[in-house]
């Protein structure tokens, strides 16, 4: 009888003992999956914090701005929130801060586009425009004061910044998203345009001439991750240098730079002109035939150079003559042909192409724009209306 009882507890012992290891057991397995989920965690928020690629990679990814067109819609990009009305002091500033709606205003009623098949963009949130700019950038655009000097209006700095974010930033913002969405229509559709946008003097880090976020840059980062493309060129033909995206992207291989600008004229960045892959200098006082033809030659010379499988046109039209900031001598008809040239360069290379419409001083920029855009339609190099011929 005591030997049953000794066998007995021995088995309650090791029975008791064994589910004692297994819990144990058990209970090292969790602590170990939980300490090494913490942990992976730990090391996949620091890994974001320290590899700045990979966070503008996320940003990318899960950013907005791209979204599905339907075939109802051409690929001219705009938006009313584009313009700028600020209690009359937007005209403090020689840009035409309305230009953009009179150049559709003029398509529409010319026939050469149907309102109902203007692409709409998203505004580019903080995310977005992070891809790029600095958080202490996007900070520093709080103050008052930093707007007013990169619009050069002074009286911005004494509104209050709730204001200025709403009434300037955020038509700026919508631009952008214009911009980026532009070169993803371009890719799918060989073409497209935004009717603003071309905000080629700001950098990550700063501001200027009234230029308030890099949208060429950022339009490029998204292009590279989002449409696979790695060779990207920018024709830059606005009468300013682009001063920014060449700070930006000048130390890119995938980037190649055409800036054909006036050196005679703001904003004299010699350190971002060391950045130029192909750089023409056009002089104050140039005029229309001598400009087609250094154009000419810049173009056959960037081919030569550089097979892109994306060009990012800067159309400002602040080289029209009697421009008070850019003092060239184009003629309207001059323009024209200058757009049509770029677009025969990347469509006849079936090399998608976007165009801005940057710079322009003078209130008949918005004629001229107009005018351009249905003369790239006539040539059969852009498409305006669904029912039109052109292609």
């Amino acid at each position: 009888m005591k030997d049953v009882r000794v066998v007995s507890t021995w088995t309650d012992l090791t029975r008791d003992s064994a589910v004692y290891l297994l819990f144990t057991f058990a209970a090292i397995k969790v602590s170990s999956f939980i300490y090494r989920c913490f942990q992976s965690s730990e090391m996949s928020s620091f890994s974001m914090e320290t590899h700045p690629e990979a966070l503008r990679r996320e940003r990318i990814l899960s950013s907005k701005l791209y979204f599905s067109v339907p075939e109802s819609k051409v690929s001219i990009i705009y938006s009313s929130a584009y313009d700028i009305s600020f209690m009359g002091i937007e005209k403090l500033h020689p840009f035409d801060s309305t230009k953009w709606r009179r150049v559709c205003k003029f398509l529409i009623s010319d026939g050469f586009l149907e309102e109902k098949s203007i692409v709409e963009p998203l505004e580019a949130s903080n995310s977005d425009l992070l891809v790029v700019h600095s958080l202490n950038y996007l900070n520093s655009l709080k103050s008052s004061a930093t707007v007013a000097r990169i619009t050069e209006v002074p009286p911005v700095a004494f509104f209050p910044n709730f204001l200025v974010q709403q009434k300037v930033l955020s038509p700026f913002r919508k631009q952008v998203g214009g911009t980026i969405l532009a070169a993803k229509l371009a890719v799918e559709r060989g073409w497209a345009i935004n009717v603003g946008g071309g905000f080629h003097h700001c950098t990550a880090e700063r501001g200027g001439g009234f230029c308030a976020f890099a949208d060429i840059s950022l339009s490029i980062h998204f292009a590279f991750l989002r449409l696979s493309i790695s060779r990207v060129m920018i024709i830059d033909l606005d009468a300013h240098q682009g001063n920014g995206h060449e700070t930006d992207l000048g130390d890119d291989s995938r980037v190649y730079i055409l800036d054909m600008y006036n050196p005679e004229i703001y904003p004299y960045d010699y350190s971002a002109r060391r950045f130029i892959d192909q750089k023409v200098e056009v002089m104050s006082g140039t005029t229309t035939d001598e400009y087609l033809r250094k154009l000419d030659k810049a173009l056959e010379v960037a081919f030569r150079n550089f097979q892109p499988e994306l060009v990012v046109y800067n159309a400002g039209t602040d080289i029209l003559d009697g421009d008070p900031l850019g003092l060239l001598k184009i003629s309207p008809d001059g323009i024209a042909s200058r757009d049509e040239k770029v677009f025969r360069f990347a469509r006849e290379r079936e090399i998608p192409v976007v165009m801005l419409t940057s710079g322009g001083y003078m209130k008949s920029n918005a004629r001229v724009i107009a005018d351009s855009i249905e003369n790239l339609s006539r040539q059969g190099l852009i498409k305006t209306r669904l029912d039109s011929a052109s292609t």
